[in-house]
């Protein structure tokens, strides 16, 4: 019986259900081997996230750590409002997700899995881009691209194209991205995926920082790594 409005993050009974493709037996025995356990034709239904409930508390840090396919970037999905929920409920901030998912976009710097970037862009260029959708300040918005392009070790490689970033240096400018504007809540989606264990801990840094500094910047990120979380 939590207070949603005092939770920076409030999940409960959260729920997601994928339609699976419909097989005829013909269809079945074509995919899988005679001696294989068959399954049911009766199952139409994929079960992602099932019974999800947590609340994190402004400034609070939590990781959700599970292998591929546990449910964690459907849950993130959910969180970012480019997923509707099977079931449940979700508030960033006090904001109900489903019913005003703009509203609650603007509360979130998210770092999905996959890249968000376009190769013919520098990385400065990607950081412009994303912060005048963001609504930063014209006037402060070059100084706040300095900021973040040195905090995350990327002041050396602004002016090269994304498509030439290694996989590494591409999720420092995802993270760089998702810091932009300050948002009050942080989701990031295997943040350090693709780096060495060098650039890994420099990213733990990063992000340590972000929660002490703001104090109130709740951060939520996903990991396959029980040492990350």
């Amino acid at each position: 019986n939590l207070n949603t409005e005092e939770q920076s993050i409030y999940v409960k009974n959260l729920r997601k259900v994928y339609a699976r493709p419909q097989l005829d037996s013909s269809m079945i025995g074509q995919l899988l081997p005679s001696n294989s356990c068959r399954p049911s034709q009766n199952v139409s239904e994929l079960h992602a996230v099932q019974g999800i409930s947590f609340a994190v508390p402004p400034g609070g840090v939590v990781g959700l750590l599970g292998i591929n396919g546990a449910g964690k970037s459907s849950t993130f999905k959910m969180l970012a409002s480019r997923l509707p929920p099977t079931e449940g409920e979700i508030h960033l901030a006090g904001i109900d997700v489903v019913k005003h998912p703009v509203d609650s976009r603007a509360q979130i710097g998210y770092c999905p899995q996959a890249d968000a970037l376009v190769d013919q862009m520098t990385t400065r260029e990607m950081m412009r881009f994303y912060g005048r959708i963001k609504g930063v300040d014209e006037e402060v918005l070059e100084s706040v691209i300095d900021e973040q392009l040195e905090s995350l070790g990327l002041i050396s490689h602004e002016h090269n194209y994304s498509s030439m970033l290694s996989g590494g240096n591409k999720r420092k400018l995802m993270v760089a991205i998702a810091l932009l504007g300050e948002p009050p809540i942080l989701l990031l989606d295997e943040p350090s995926a693709g780096m060495d264990p060098l650039a890994r801990r420099f990213m733990w840094d990063v992000l340590k920082n972000v929660a002490r500094r703001r104090k109130k910047t709740t951060v939520v990120l996903t990991t396959h790594s029980m040492e990350e979380c």
